[in-house]
C-alpha cells in the first residue's frame, strides 16, 4: 500500500463520517494482516470525529484467554456518559451477562434479550448526539461481544451511529461467522490495510523528517519495517528522539503487538527470540508447542505484515524487546527447554551451552559436560569470555567432587589467557585440591608453572614434592612429563629444579617421571629449555620454528603461552634475533585482537628482547611498554623481568632516564631474583647504574647476576654476559686487572664462540689492552656484530676503533671510523652515546655526520641501495631478503662497490652512504 491509498482510506472515512451525521448509519472494517496503520487510521477517525461533535467510545479486544464475558460491550457501555437510571441498568445487565450461561455460536432467548437492552442503550445516546463506536483489534473479542456488536450493527439504519473496527485478517475470531455477517450488510464498507510499499515509507518519511533526508533514510527505514506503519512510526519516533533505534520504542512497539495478538504467534516469536538465528521448523515448533505446519503458517503471516523477514526478526531491538518481555522466570524456562531439546537431538554443544549459560542452571550432568565441551570448542575459536563463562556454570553445577577440580583446573587457564591476576584467585583451591590427590597429573604439572609465575613457590614446591614421590621410574631412552617439567624448571627456576636440589641424589634420580599425558606442547618446551640450560640453543632453531609456526593451532593448550616464549629465547640466545623479531611480526600480523592477552604481553616482550640484540632501541622501548599496556605490572608476577629488563636497558640506551629512574622504584616480587627473570632484570639494572655513574652498585649488581647463574649452573646463551657488565664496572672504578681478569674468562666460556658474547668480550678486552692491540681485538669484534646485526654495539665499538685509530696516529681512518660511529648511533637512537661521540676531540669529530660529497658518485642505484644498508648495519643475508635479491647478488654488488671507492672492506665504507634508504625493490 503506498502513502496515497492511505490518504484515499482517511478520505473515505471521513465522507462516512459526514453521511453518518446526517442521519445514516454506517460501519466500517479497517481489515489486514498484522498493524499495518489500522490503528492509526482509528485513531485519526476518533480525533476527526471530535471535532464534528460526535460521542466517541472506545473499546479494545484482549486475547481469548483474557477476555470477560461481553467486554468489549462492557468497555463501550463504561465509556458513555449515561443518566443515572440508565447506567444503572447497563451496569445489572452486563453483570447478568457475565453470570448467566457462555455464549457460543447460538446465543439464547435470555443472551439475546440481553443484548437487545445493551443496544437501545447505544441507541438512546446516538439520539441525542452523533455517535462513535471504535473496536480496536476486534478479532481478539469474545463471542458474546461479537454477537452483541452483530446486533447492534443491523439496527442502525437511519440512526447517526458509526462503527468502525480493526480487523486482523490473519488472526481467528471467536465467531467464525462474524467477518461473513457483516459483509452481508449493505451500510458496512471494508478498508485493506497492508504494509506501505518502498515508495510509500519514502513518502511518509519524507512527510515527517523532510524531503531532503528522505532519500538517505528510506531505503534502511523500509529494510528495518517492511512497511509496517507500527513498527515505521516507532522507528522515526525513534530517529527523532536519539538518531537511531531503541528498544523502548521501535522494540516497545513490536512486543507489544505480539502481547496483544494470538497465543500462537506470541509462543512462535518467542520460540525464535530464544533459539536464536541457527535455529530449525522442527525446533521452533517443539519450543513454541505447536506443529511444524503452524509454525510455517505464522511465519508467513508475520512476514506478510511486515514485522518479521523471511522469518527473522528485522531489527536485534525486536528479538531483545521480545525476551525482555517475558520476565526472568519464564525466560530461564524457555531457555533451559531449548537447552534439553537441542540436547536430544544432538544440536550443536555450542547452542546447548548458550542456553545453559543464559539460565545460568546446569540440572544433571549432560549439561555439565556440555558445558565443558563447548568450552574447549571456545577456547580453540579464541573465544575466552564464552569459555570463562562455560567453565564457570560449570564448576558451580558439578555435582562429582572428583571432577570439579579439573573444570576449575580449565576455568583457571581460560582466565589466565586474558588476566594472569583475575585467575590467581583459583591457586588456592587447586593446590588443596592437589594436596588431597584429586587432581590430575597434567594438571598439577600445569598447576606448578601457574603457582611459580605468582611467586607461590612454596605451594609450588609442596606439589613438585608430590609429583616426584609418585613418580615411576622411566625406561631407558624414555621422556616423560615430569621429566620435561624438570627441564623447564632448570631454565626458568633453577632453585626447584631437581638437579639442582641440594637433597638430590643418585637414589632419587631415577624418580623422574611417568608416561606423558601432557601432550606435545610441555614436551617440546622441555627440549627447548634443556637445550638453552646446556648451552646449545643452535641445535633446536628448527624445533623451535616448528613450535611458532604451530602456535595458532594450539593456543588453547596450558603450555601453548611458555612454548612460544621458549622458542623464541632460543632463536635470540642463537644470535638470531632478526628471525624471532620476524616470528613476533608474524604472530602478531594477522588477527591480532584474537590472540589472548597474555600471550600478546608475552610477544612484546619477545620482540623487545630480539630488537635490543639488534640495536633497535626505539622499538624495543616501545614493545616493552606495550608489554605492561597489555598486562600490568602486578599481573606478570615473577616473569615481570623479562620486560622490565628491557624497558630499563633500552630506556638508558636512549637516554630516557626518567623512564628509568620510574621503574627502579617499583617494586618487584622477591621470588622473581630466584628465577631467570631475575639475571635479566639485575643485568639491565647494572647497565641503567653504569650508565648514570653509579659503578658500585652497578658492579654489585653484575656480582648478583652472575653469582645466581653459576649456582644454577646457567652460564650461556640465552642469559646475560654478566662478565662484560662487572668488566666494564671494574673499568669504571679504575681496576683494570678486574675488568681484564673478567674479559678473559668471558673468552674461555664454553659459549665464547657465539658471536654476540665474544663481540662482548672483544670489546672488553680491547679496553684494557695496549693501543697497538686495540684494532685488530675491535675489527674482530666489529665483524662479529656484523653478522648478528648489532647496530647499537656496532656504534659503541666504532667508536672506540676511531679513538684507538687517533691515538695510533691514522688520523684519516680515525674520522672515517668516528663519522660511522655517530651515524649508526644516530639510527640506533643512542643518545647518550650521540652525547659522548660529541665531546671528543675536534680532531676526531669536527666533520659533520651528513653523506660526503661525492660518496656515491659512480654508484649503480642498485650498488647504492646495498651499500647503504650495508652502512647501517645490515648482513648480507638480510640486505638480501630486504631487497628480494640473492646473497651472491648483495656480495658482487658490495664488491664493485669496494672497487669503486677504494676501499678493501665493509667497515671502510663511508658513513654518508647511510642516508640511502633504499627502495625496497630488487637490486
Amino acid at each position: 500500500m503506498g502513502l496515497a491509498e492511505r490518504h484515499q482510506h482517511i478520505d473515505s472515512l471521513s465522507r462516512l463520517m459526514s453521511e453518518c451525521s446526517t442521519g445514516r448509519g454506517r460501519a466500517v472494517v479497517l481489515h489486514g494482516t498484522g498493524p499495518n496503520g489500522k490503528t492509526e487510521l482509528l485513531d485519526h477517525t476518533i480525533g476527526q470525529a471530535e471535532q464534528f461533535g460526535f460521542q466517541v467510545l472506545r473499546a479494545v479486544g484482549a486475547r481469548p484467554e483474557r477476555a470477560l464475558p461481553l467486554g468489549i460491550m462492557a468497555q463501550l457501555v463504561r465509556g458513555a456518559a449515561l443518566p443515572g437510571d440508565l447506567g444503572r441498568q447497563a451496569a445489572t445487565w452486563l453483570e447478568r451477562a457475565a453470570e448467566g450461561p457462555a455464549v457460543d455460536t447460538a446465543p439464547g432467548t435470555e443472551a439475546v434479550q440481553l443484548f437487545d437492552r445493551l443496544c437501545r442503550v447505544f441507541l438512546e445516546i446516538a439520539t441525542r448526539a452523533p455517535l462513535l463506536l471504535a473496536v480496536d483489534d476486534v478479532h481478539h473479542s469474545d463471542a458474546a461481544s461479537l454477537h452483541c456488536l452483530l446486533h447492534l450493527i443491523r439496527r442502525i439504519g437511519s440512526l447517526p451511529v458509526y462503527v468502525v473496527l480493526g480487523d486482523d485478517t490473519a488472526t481467528s475470531t471467536e465467531l467464525p461467522f462474524f467477518r461473513g455477517e457483516l459483509q452481508r450488510q449493505p451500510y458496512v464498507t471494508r478498508l485493506a490495510v497492508e504494509p506501505l510499499t518502498a515508495a510509500g515509507v519514502h513518502e511518509l518519511v519524507a512527510e515527517r523528517l523532510g524531503a531532503e533526508r528522505a532519500p538517505a533514510l528510506a531505503p534502511d527505514f523500509h529494510r528495518l519495517t517492511g512497511g509496517n506503519t507500527l513498527l515505521l512510526s516507532s522507528l522515526i519516533e525513534d530517529f527523532t528522539t536519539s538518531g537511531g533505534i531503541r528498544a523502548q520504542g521501535y522494540g516497545a512497539a513490536f512486543a507489544g503487538h505480539l502481547e496483544r495478538g494470538d497465543a500462537a504467534p506470541l509462543a512462535v516469536v518467542r520460540a525464535l527470540a530464544v533459539l536464536g538465528p541457527e535455529r530449525s521448523p522442527a525446533e521452533v515448533a517443539e519450543l513454541a508447542g505447536v506443529s511444524e505446519a503452524e509454525v510455517g503458517t505464522v511465519l508467513a503471516t508475520l512476514n506478510g505484515s511486515g514485522l518479521l523477514a523471511e522469518g527473522d526478526f528485522r531489527a536485534p531491538a525486536a528479538r531483545i524487546a521480545v525476551l525482555e518481555a517475558l520476565g526472568h522466570t519464564e525466560r530461564d524456562r524457555l531457555h533451559l527447554a531449548a537447552a534439553r531439546l537441542l540436547h536430544q537431538r544432538g544440536g550443536p554443544v555450542s547452542r546447548v551451552a548458550a542456553h545453559l549459560v543464559e539460565t545460568q542452571s546446569a540440572p544433571g550432568d549432560w549439561a555439565v559436560q556440555a558445558l565443558r565441551e563447548a568450552a574447549e570448542r571456545a577456547l580453540v575459536a579464541d573465544q575466552r569470555a564464552t569459555a570463562v563463562a562455560c567453565l564457570e556454570l560449570a564448576h558451580r553445577a558439578c555435582a562429582d567432587e572428583g571432577e570439579r577440580p579439573a573444570i576449575l583446573a580449565r576455568l583457571l587457564h581460560a582466565e589466565w589467557l586474558s588476566s594472569p591476576a583475575g585467575a590467581a584467585r583459583h591457586l588456592s583451591a587447586l593446590g588443596v585440591a592437589a594436596d588431597a590427590g584429586r587432581l590430575e597429573r597434567p594438571e598439577r604439572l600445569a598447576l606448578v608453572q601457574r603457582l611459580l609465575w605468582h611467586g607461590r613457590t612454596d605451594e609450588a614446591g609442596r606439589v613438585l614434592q608430590r609429583l616426584r614421590a609418585t613418580a615411576r621410574t622411566p625406561q631407558p631412552g624414555q621422556r616423560t612429563d615430569l621429566l620435561d617439567l624438570e627441564h623447564w624448571l632448570a631454565w626458568n627456576h633453577p632453585e626447584l629444579a631437581m638437579d639442582n636440589r641440594p637433597q638430590a641424589t643418585a637414589a632419587t634420580a631415577p624418580f623422574l617421571g611417568a608416561p606423558t599425558r601432557s601432550g606435545p606442547l610441555l614436551h617440546v618446551t622441555g627440549v627447548l629449555a634443556d637445550a638453552l640450560t646446556r648451552g646449545r640453543p643452535q641445535r633446536v632453531t628448527d624445533l623451535a620454528e616448528l613450535v611458532l609456526g604451530d602456535l595458532p593451532r594450539s593456543r588453547a593448550g596450558e603450555w601453548s603461552a611458555e612454548a612460544m616464549l621458549t622458542a623464541l629465547t632460543v632463536l635470540t640466545a642463537a644470535d638470531r634475533p632478526g628471525d624471532a623479531l620476524a616470528w613476533c611480526e608474524r604472530l602478531v600480523a594477522e588477527d591480532v585482537h584474537l590472540l589472548p592477552v597474555t600471550t600478546r604481553a608475552l610477544i612484546a616482550a619477545a620482540r623487545a628482547e630480539a630488537a635490543l640484540r639488534l640495536g633497535e632501541l626505539a622499538g624495543a622501548l616501545e614493545q616493552a611498554r606495550l608489554a605492561f599496556v597489555l598486562l600490568p605490572a602486578k599481573a606478570w608476577g615473577t616473569a615481570v623481568g623479562l620486560p622490565l629488563g628491557s624497558l630499563l636497558l633500552a630506556a638508558a640506551r636512549t637516554g630516557d632516564f626518567e623512564e628509568v629512574a620510574r621503574q627502579l622504584t617499583q617494586s618487584v616480587p622477591d621470588a622473581m631474583l630466584a628465577s631467570r627473570y631475575g639475571v635479566s632484570y639485575l643485568y639491565a639494572r647494572g647497565h641503567c647504574r653504569l650508565a648514570t655513574g653509579h659503578s658500585h652498585a652497578a658492579l654489585a649488581d653484575f656480582m648478583a647476576c652472575g653469582e645466581r647463574m653459576r649456582a644454577w649452573g646457567l652460564d650461556g646463551p640465552g642469559l646475560p654476559a654478566w662478565r662484560t657488565g662487572a668488566a666494564e664496572a671494574w673499568l669504571r672504578l679504575g681496576n683494570a686487572d678486574q675488568a681484564k681478569k673478567l674479559a678473559y674468562d668471558q673468552l674461555g666460556r664454553p659459549d665464547a664462540a657465539r658471536p654476540h658474547t665474544r663481540g662482548l668480550a672483544l670489546r672488553m678486552m680491547a679496553a684494557v689492552s695496549p693501543v697497538k692491540r686495540m684494532p685488530a681485538l675491535l675489527n674482530e669484534a666489529l665483524d662479529l656484530f656484523e653478522e648478528c646485526g648489532d647496530q647499537y654495539e656496532q656504534a659503541r665499538v666504532l667508536a672506540d676503533l676511531s679513538r684507538a685509530q687517533f691515538e695510533a696516529g691514522d688520523s684519516r681512518r680515525a674520522r672515517m671510523l668516528f663519522r660511522r660511529a655517530r651515524h649508526m648511533a644516530q639510527l640506533c637512537g643512542a643518545e647518550p652515546l650521540c652525547e659522548e661521540l660529541l665531546s671528543a676531540p675536534e680532531a676526531l669529530g669536527g666533520e659533520s655526520p651528513a653523506r660526503e660529497p661525492g660518496a656515491g658518485a659512480g654508484l649503480t642505484d642498485a650498488e647504492r641501495r646495498v651499500a647503504a644498508l650495508a652502512v647501517r648495519g645490515y648482513t648480507n643475508r638480510e640486505i638480501a631478503l630486504k631487497l628480494y635479491v640473492t646473497p651472491s647478488t648483495v656480495e658482487q654488488h658490495l664488491t664493485r662497490t669496494y672497487r669503486k671507492l677504494g676501499i678493501k672492506r665493509r667497515k671502510d665504507l663511508p658513513a654518508g652512504l647511510g642516508v640511502e634508504t633504499g627502495s625496497g625493490t630488487a637490486a
